[in-house]
């Protein structure tokens, strides 16, 4: 939090925190530090790791924002004073970022009442060629098998059951558990039909609202790095990803729109037969993680408490997309 520490002039650094990074941000640019912490999906406990995965976040970013990442640099500490970029044996890394205007990010954008289908139809625009560039083949299309997305689920189902009775009903977890595991057995022709169709790509993996700026072009960031198991699989679950964000903040007309447009511009119109199963799938992972969010204790009180009332949320979407995406099933 020290200016001085930075490699350029800045008057003030603010705090950003998740409940796996840092986010340091100073006049000019954003930094991040990963938290040392194991959360059985990622394990970021060692230095090394550290720098692993912030390498992995720069090469990664760069395919949609070669221009804001910038560089993965050391922390050390000559003298007993931290310093970004200096010489001598590392304490720590961290990951260099230029900095995007906060106001612009797409949720703000969303809760001043901005959105339209113009941005809609920029964004499919962005993303039908990112996708249809994005590195696929034998290794990535065993991640778009059913029996790897089952095990995503069940992972994600094991993971939250301890939370039922405080973060959501037993009622509602067993209705979303029952049509994930109900859509996978009926309708596993689907998901192999997609692996030959070539939909299984190495994707964005975190594709929602808060990781998108609309400045002066479309910036989307931030995507999975620790996991590729989260970020390798059916387009259909990325693009959803952000339907389901859309929705969440009261845009389903925009975001039906979005996902017509983005399946009519990328020839794929069966993504609109999977819509209501990886929004299911996306929301209950956004209240998964916020639920975690809301037990990490170096979070401010009001910001845990947030994050739980904002995992509930989540989990009650997941449980709307369960019902509606009965009519797919016998």
């Amino acid at each position: 939090m020290e200016p001085a520490a930075y490699p350029e002039p800045t008057f003030r650094v603010g705090l950003i925190q998740t409940h796996i990074s840092f986010v340091f941000i100073t006049d000019h640019f954003a930094y991040k530090v990963k938290k040392p912490v194991d959360l059985g999906f990622l394990n970021f406990t060692t230095l090394r790791r550290r720098h692993h995965y912030l390498q992995e976040e720069l090469v990664l970013n760069r395919r949609l924002c070669p221009e804001i990442y910038l560089a993965v640099l050391p922390i050390t500490a000559p003298s007993g004073k931290l310093q970004v970029g200096g010489k001598g044996k590392p304490v720590e890394y961290i990951l260099k970022m230029v900095r995007l205007p906060q106001e612009r990010m797409m949720d703000e954008v969303a809760d001043r009442g901005e959105l339209d289908q113009e941005i809609m139809d920029r964004l499919s625009a962005r993303l039908v060629p990112f996708y249809r560039e994005a590195a696929t083949g034998p290794r990535i299309n065993k991640f778009g098998e059913p029996a790897v997305i089952a095990f995503n689920h069940e992972e994600n189902f094991s993971r939250t059951e301890p939370l039922v009775g405080e973060m959501l009903s037993r009622r509602l977890f067993e209705q979303i558990r029952n049509f994930a595991r109900s859509f996978l057995a009926q309708r596993r022709d689907l998901f192999l039909r997609r692996i030959r169709q070539g939909r299984i790509r190495d994707c964005h993996g975190d594709l929602h609202m808060k990781n998108i700026c609309l400045a002066d072009g479309i910036y989307i960031f931030d995507c999975i790095e620790f996991n590729p198991r989260f970020r390798y699989g059916d387009v259909a679950a990325d693009i959803d990803f952000l339907a389901m964000d859309l929705d969440f903040h009261g845009y389903r007309d925009l975001s039906r729109h979005l996902v017509e447009g983005f399946a009519e511009a990328a020839g794929d119109p069966e993504l609109l037969v999977m819509l209501d199963f990886y929004k299911c799938y996306r929301a209950y992972v956004r209240g998964k993680i916020n639920a975690f969010a809301a037990q990490d204790v170096e979070l401010t009180p009001d910001g845990r408490e947030e994050a739980r009332k904002t995992a509930q949320a989540y989990f009650a979407l997941a449980g709307v997309y369960a019902q509606e995406g009965a009519r797919w099933l016998s």
